[in-house]
């Protein structure tokens, strides 16, 4: 199976102080890895580093055979093949749902607007908010806006997903629908790296998951091995505190 991610000896440093410490992690070709540790661990740090929305400062980042660094067309590569989902939203507020899908296939990829608007619709279907199309973001709930935001970045054909903790700034009864969104996603072949605090949708998705501790990957291994037999003792700590809550 070919890799689509490579981290070899990641270091980043925000001034004096080191958010990641020489993290290791391959990510095969369609294959969902979650990502789990306390906050401040470098979980949300590790995933933007991946397109470059952070720097690194040390070792090697490869994204599907790309090497990242100073070269921008690199990086403009790297950006068309993995689609991003943040914690927040993101989507332009003054134009319709609809819009906020279509715009960055126009702009970005020189797309034909009745183009741009088919795929726009296909995938908003996809993730069942079609009917929310001619909507403002701002007349949308939370878990409604989310879902927009995960169709808009289908949009771009993107063959690696990124989210960064997509459920954490919604209300808890918001929270299903998205993850619902992302187990759908899951079921196809796309090669998903996932930030989250659900550990229920780490145990039903993930083929592995990884710890992160103090910016350090601790402990990787298959859902059945990280919840029920870890080896590391910081792995057992987090895990107890987690499942207990």
């Amino acid at each position: 199976m070919t890799q689509a991610i490579r981290l070899q000896e990641v270091d980043k440093f925000y001034g004096t102080f080191q958010a990641l410490h020489g993290v290791d992690l391959e990510v095969s070709t369609g294959e969902r890895v979650v990502i789990c540790g306390p906050s401040g661990s470098g979980k949300s740090t590790l995933i933007r580093c991946i397109n470059q929305l952070e720097e690194h400062d040390g070792g090697r980042i490869e994204v599907r055979g790309v090497k990242l660094g100073d070269d921008l067309r690199n990086l403009d590569a790297v950006r068309r093949e993995a689609g991003m989902v943040f914690q927040h939203f993101n989507l332009f507020p003054h134009v319709t749902v609809l819009e906020n899908c279509v715009m960055p296939q126009v702009l970005s990829r020189g797309t034909k607007r009745k183009a741009a608007e088919d795929t726009a619709r296909g995938y908003l279907d996809r993730v069942r908010i079609l009917e929310q199309a001619d909507k403002f973001p701002g007349q949308l709930s939370g878990g409604q806006q989310q879902r927009v935001v995960i169709a808009r970045a289908l949009c771009m054909e993107p063959k690696i997903m990124l989210f960064d903790e997509p459920t954490s700034a919604l209300d808890p009864e918001m929270i299903s629908e998205v993850l619902d969104v992302m187990v759908d996603l899951a079921g196809t072949a796309m090669t998903m790296v996932v930030v989250t605090h659900e550990m229920g949708f780490a145990r039903r998705v993930a083929d592995r998951v990884v710890y992160m501790e103090a910016g350090a990957a601790v402990e990787t291994g298959t859902p059945d091995q990280i919840f029920g037999t870890p080896r590391d003792e910081r792995t057992r700590r987090f895990l107890s505190k987690v499942m207990a809550g």
